[in-house]
């Protein structure tokens, strides 16, 4: 199997708490990174997840679509429960059920010129698993689920425990302002990403939720405005979504921060409704034309 984007990471079983409402829902990295590209029919897309029994439906649910999905077993699926205030920027998480790490040896046939790893929880992907999808292609993380200690099913913010040895091995890191803040110490978002940039990663993306995102290379600092929605519905899997986007132009050979906006544009139009996005380039290009930029200083 090659790809020009390979996403790895386990589908979960989501249930979604608000002030308005309470959903149940398929979730996780690689069900919303999944949707929101499905519909960019020029993308060379597949997915590596691994679920239990229960919720084989979801997986079936993304062939239907015409993705290509590998599912590996596992004794059960993830389930979170996310549970948003008022602020959508803040969440408080549980876990009441983990699915089973990936293994190197479930990889190996797979290329692609960029892996994302939608790592859940901290023991998704060993740093060995890391090294080996580097040695392939360009790596791409989400920093969130290596800062996740499940402890009585409650989540609490950790630090990264093998960062300085797989840190060097990854290409693309995200992370959130709390994020940022628990790797490297710093609360302000041009030195957090120096100091990741120096730990290895090529280009670091930091998101601010409303306040839109910046981007570093080591020589640029890219500062991406975030687009006001018409209503905000559900703030879960944006960041998801905004690595989605954000890939998928990279992979085509787009700037930095002309992928920043259009990243940007398609969490925009995430958070306009329940569930995972649903959408094409031209909807996102509406975005970016019409849509209020807004871009507070950080």
């Amino acid at each position: 199997m090659s790809f020009e984007i390979c996403c790895i990471g386990h589908i979960t079983l989501d249930k979604v708490t608000t002030p308005k409402d309470t959903v149940f829902m398929s979730g996780g990295t690689s069900f919303y990174f999944s949707n929101a590209v499905r519909h960019f029919e020029d993308l060379n897309y597949g997915l590596i997840t691994a679920v239990g029994r229960p919720e084989r439906k979801a997986v079936d649910n993304l062939r239907a679509m015409g993705l290509n999905v590998t599912a590996l077993d596992s004794p059960a699926s993830v389930f979170f429960e996310n549970i948003y205030g008022e602020n959508v920027n803040e969440r408080k998480q549980r876990v009441w059920a983990k699915a089973a790490p990936f293994e190197v040896e479930q990889l190996s046939g797979v290329e692609a010129d960029i892996f994302h790893l939608g790592a859940l929880l901290a023991d998704d992907f060993s740093v060995d698993a890391v090294h080996f999808l580097a040695a392939k292609g360009r790596v791409s993380v989400d920093s969130q689920g290596y800062l996740r200690e499940v402890r009585d099913t409650h989540v609490h913010a950790v630090d990264w425990k093998d960062k300085l040895e797989a840190l060097k091995h990854i290409h693309y890191l995200k992370a959130n302002e709390y994020e940022m803040e628990v790797l490297t110490g710093s609360k302000d978002a041009r030195s957090a990403a120096w100091q990741l940039y120096e730990w290895g990663v090529r280009e670091v993306l930091l998101t601010f939720g409303n306040l839109g995102s910046l981007i570093f290379d080591g020589s640029a600092f890219y500062r991406i405005p975030a687009y006001r929605p018409r209503q905000v519905v559900d703030a879960t899997g944006c960041g998801d979504t905004y690595m989605a986007g954000y890939l998928y132009k990279r992979v085509k050979g787009a700037s930095i921060e002309e992928a920043g906006h259009f990243a940007a544009a398609l969490s925009t139009l995430k958070i306009e409704r329940m569930g995972a996005v649903d959408a094409f380039v031209s909807d996102v290009n509406e975005v970016l034309k019409n849509n209020l930029q807004l871009m507070p200083e950080l």
